[in-house]
This record gives structure tokens, sequence and C-alpha cells, in this order.
């Protein structure tokens, strides 16, 4: 099974009365969106289920995937990706994955990078380095792992295939 952890782009911080969870995207973050979809696109990297934070920025970077993704897949909402973004996303990868061959988490720092780097093992040469030096907006760690149910997600139990991030692009 594949898990597609992908940072939101880069939010607006123009208005300092909105609250956190209403931020857009800037300029920047919309163009990197869509390097990213094109990116996933070519690379056949589609996801058969996408969990996205319930937060602006996570919703209007999935917008910006989907016009470039070549099949539908079972979308949720979850907003505990937001809320709970301090405790990591595994529980939440276990409870909504399922049996999906493909699943991506769109949502926040720092649950994103500590999830990825508690659920790799192994990794592609130097991938892991890449990942532990910064997980910046928009980047995408693509975790394989050998299980058939995402129930069974545990520590160390990936293997990091790639670690992609806009600016590479």
């Amino acid at each position: 099974m594949r898990l597609l952890l992908l940072r939101h782009a880069k939010s607006d911080w123009g208005d300092a009365e909105l609250p956190d969870i209403d931020r857009p995207l800037n300029a920047r973050g919309k163009a990197a969106a869509v390097t990213m979809a094109r990116y996933l696109r070519d690379q056949k990297l589609q996801p058969s289920v996408i969990l996205c934070s319930t937060a602006q920025r996570t919703r209007e970077t999935l917008a910006r995937l989907l016009p470039h993704a070549p099949q539908e897949a079972h979308i949720e909402l979850i907003s505990d990706l937001y809320w709970k973004s301090e405790d990591g996303y595994g529980a939440i990868i276990r409870k909504h994955g399922h049996r999906a061959q493909t699943l991506m988490v769109i949502g926040h720092n720092p649950a994103t990078e500590d999830t990825a780097l508690d659920l790799v093992g192994t990794s592609a040469p130097e991938a892991l380095a890449d990942l532990e030096e910064k997980y910046p907006t928009a980047a995408l760690a693509v975790i394989d792992f050998d299980i058939t149910d995402w129930s069974e997600l545990g520590s160390g139990t990936g293997h990091l295939e790639r670690f992609v991030k806009p600016r590479d692009l």
C-alpha cells in the first residue's frame, strides 16, 4: 500500500485578523499546488482515498489537485487533521484509510513531517536526509508499506520511496 503525505501549499498571512484555520493560499502556494498536481498526474501517483484537513489552505490545495486527477477519489474532510495536528496522523490514517491501495493525506506541519518520520523504516538514497532537513509547504512524501489494511500501520514499517518539493520540479 502507498501513502502520499502532502503538506498544504503556502498560505497567505496578509490579514492578521483572519483566524488561522481560515487562511487561504497565497499566489506562490496556488502555483505550487498546481505544480504538485501535475507531478502527481505525470508520475501516476493517484490516490483512491484522500483525507484532507478542514482548514481553508488544505481545501484550496486539494481543489488545485482535482482537475489534474485522471480518476475519481473518495474524499473525506477531517477536522482532526487540523485540530490535532500536533499529535501526528497515524491514528487518523488507521481509522479512515481502510483498504485504499493509495491513500493521500493533505495536512499541516508539524504533524505531516512527524508522521512521515515516524512511519519510515527504510528509504531511498538521500530521500530521508532531505525530509529530515525540512518539510516545506506543498512537499510530498511517498511511503510504501507491506500491509493489506491501514489499521496495520505501525512506526518504522514504511519505505520512503521519494520526497518531492515543488521547487525541485
